[in-house]
């Protein structure tokens, strides 16, 4: 139903990461965004901001709910992609392309994650 991109890895709060050396890209899955349904805003760190694993970096709302965004990785924030901020829908159109939300500068390895087929396991039931 959902694509799954086979280089990412994936949360069990449905977030996931696009390794490339020590920078760890961060967004939301496509099956996320499908329950969440229209998404009308969306809260961002800043820059600079140091993020936990495990812990909540930001808010994304939508008509049916406002859900916290939990970050997959524990580094500092070297971007984000504030252009979603002043067109939160959008974030439907390409969540694994320009749809990311973070680059986090990683402080530690990346664990406690899925591969695209344990993912769709989990989400898909199958």
């Amino acid at each position: 139903m959902f694509e799954y991109p086979e280089d990412l890895k994936y949360t069990n709060s449905h977030e996931y990461i696009r390794l490339e050396d020590d920078i760890a890209t961060v967004g939301i899955t496509a099956f996320a965004i499908d329950q969440l349904g229209d998404i009308v805003f969306l809260d961002l760190p800043e820059v600079g901001t140091r993020v936990e694993k495990g812990q909540t970096f930001g808010t994304i709302e939508s008509v049916k709910a406002v859900e916290d965004i939990y970050s997959p990785v524990t580094g500092t924030v070297i971007e984000a992609n504030i252009a979603l901020l002043d067109e939160p829908e959008k974030i439907t159109q390409d969540p694994y392309g320009a749809s990311w939300l973070l680059k986090v500068s990683l402080e530690d390895a990346v664990s406690d994650t899925m591969s695209a087929s344990e993912y769709r396991g989990k989400v898909e039931g199958s």
